[in-house]
């Protein structure tokens, strides 16, 4: 099974190689279907095969030897209840983007789907990857095709996007870099043997642990980073033009993957390492998440383009995400995990399906649209269950996220205002009217366009990219259990091991003379302290 994890991760670069071998342009298109295709059939047994019982243990897991002499520096991969779900999300996505393409991408198809098999191995390199210098690697790797999608394949801004998108993620991952430097040679003083370690599961443990002052200064480097891949308010300007002026199959990949790379490091990097600064930044990170929540949603009920809507919309779902987060308890770490998943597949199905409609009509304006729905009645059933899943209707995707974000987030000891769970309940019904509002005039009401009435609904292969994720809208809904079970273990784990490690920090640090700036962290650990207690 270890083989098969590698299997699935360089697959697709398999496919590239494909490519590179031909120039017939229907070839290109079958070679990237057969590789992603078979890289979602391949990862099915790392789903079945997977122990539930034991999923905090990395499982699948790939060794291998130091990569540089005396650096601790390996490749090692493998999955665990973090990592699991994201990783099949980005497998199932695989042949949806290629199917989306099919017909809309005409020229340089061959770079085309190149890019997008490249991604995606950069996308499961990300959530496999227990060495954070591999992480950091496949995290970067994840930059290069998608900044080629927008630049070449996007609409008419897509310079000024594909620059904006670019700067800022990179200037946060450089940033990472210096506080991932750091802290490795630090670990590596602890660790014996070696200079420098970056393996996650010794930097995660009880064994190793960072100074007071050091977390402040390494969890706001690595958190700049994960925040501006988010995007969490006020980092989030790049999202809506990257999201607007991309291709279909790059906004459905971005958003149903890339960001949620950003909120997968928080979790993965920045709790269990970090945990008395992640604890001490929550309520300001909270703050931010649910004024992203709030902006998002308001923004988006006034836009006119509604490929621009749904990107203001992933502003205020994401915002969710953050807050489950540092709510810092195991129903609220949950309903972020499983919202990572939701968010994914619902806005992917919205961005698939403001694709459809587009390829027809070459118009994202509202205000062209109108009275279609019984032109196209499929598509406003798609389009419809997509829209209601977003808003979080019970019964489907969205509305488990949410509900345990919020419940979290209103028992949370970390954030303990309620304010916080009330001001984003707001976002719920905002999303509500922003969603059912653009619904109502792009598909009812008189056709305000002649040409509309000679609209073709979906065909055969529309139908079949939409499907799938319909099917696991309605299944999370119903039956949420069956998705949540394989990070139960996990969250509760971490959360109970986070809090014993920052109790332990802070002891440890007890004696020592801290900036005033760095006092906070002892009321949020007493506390904590006192309530284990």
């Amino acid at each position: 099974m270890e083989l098969l994890l590698n299997i699935c991760i360089y697959l697709p670069l398999v496919g590239i190689l494909g490519i590179l071998l031909t120039r017939n342009e229907t070839a290109v298109k079958w070679i990237s279907l057969i590789a992603t295709g078979a890289t979602f059939l391949l990862s099915l047994p790392l789903l079945f095969n997977f122990d539930i019982a034991n999923s905090a243990a990395q499982q699948y897991l790939t060794t291998g030897t130091a990569i540089i002499p005396g650096l601790d520096i390996k490749y090692l991969v493998g999955l665990d209840g973090f990592s699991l779900l994201l990783f099949m999300l980005t497998t199932l996505f695989g042949p949806i983007v290629v199917l989306s393409s099919w017909d809309s991408i005409t020229k340089h198809i061959a770079g085309y789907y190149a890019m997008l098999l490249l991604l995606q191995t950069a996308s499961m390199g990300v959530f496999a990857s227990l060495d954070l210098i591999i992480f950091y690697v496949f995290f970067e790797i994840s930059l290069i095709p998608m900044y080629f999608l927008i630049g070449i394949w996007g609409g008419k801004n897509r310079i000024h996007a594909t620059v904006k998108f670019f700067i800022y993620t990179l200037v946060g991952s450089l940033i990472m870099l210096v506080g991932l430097i750091y802290l490795g040679y630090d670990a590596g003083a602890v660790m014996q043997g070696v200079d420098f370690t970056s393996d996650w599961r010794f930097l995660s443990s009880a064994a190793y642990q960072v100074g007071l002052v050091e977390q402040t200064w390494l969890f706001l480097s690595f958190a700049l980073a994960f925040c501006i891949k988010v995007p969490l308010f006020p980092f989030h300007t790049w999202l809506p033009y990257a999201h607007t002026e991309a291709p279909t199959a790059g906004s459905v990949v971005l958003a149903a993957i890339m960001l949620k790379m950003g909120t997968y490091g928080l979790l993965r990097v920045c709790l269990p390492i970090f945990p008395n600064a992640f604890m001490t930044f929550a309520p300001y990170l909270a703050t931010l998440a649910v004024i992203g929540i709030i902006y998002g949603a308001l923004v988006a009920m006034v836009q006119k383009d509604v490929k621009k809507l749904v990107a203001y919309s992933s502003v205020s779902h994401l915002g969710f995400v953050v807050l489950g987060l540092f709510a810092f308890n195991t129903m609220a770490v949950q309903g972020a995990l499983i919202q990572m998943v939701n968010h994914g597949l619902s806005t992917g199905a919205l961005f698939l399906i403001v694709g459809m409609i587009y390829d027809r009509t070459h118009t994202r304006q509202i205000k062209d649209y109108g009275g279609i729905a019984r032109i196209i009645p499929v598509f406003a059933v798609m389009f419809m269950i997509s829209t209601l899943a977003s808003i979080g209707l019970p019964g489907l995707n969205g509305f488990i996220g949410e509900f345990l974000i919020l419940n979290g987030a209103f028992n949370s000891t970390v954030i303990p205002q309620n304010v916080f769970a009330v001001l984003a309940a707001t976002g719920v019904i905002l999303a509500a009217v922003y969603m059912l509002w653009m619904f109502q005039r792009v598909m009812f009401g008189p056709v305000t366009n002649e040409e509309n009435k000679k609209l073709i609904d979906l065909n055969a292969r529309e139908i079949g990219i939409l499907v799938p994720l319909v099917i696991l809208m309605f299944w999370i809904g119903i039956r949420p259990v069956d998705f949540m079970q394989y990070s139960e273990q996990q969250v509760n784990e971490i959360v109970e091991a986070s809090q014993q490690k920052s109790v332990a920090i802070r002891q440890a640090a007890e004696h020592d003379e801290l900036p005033e700036w760095a006092s906070e962290l002892y009321d949020v650990t007493n506390k904590l302290a006192s309530q284990s207690k």
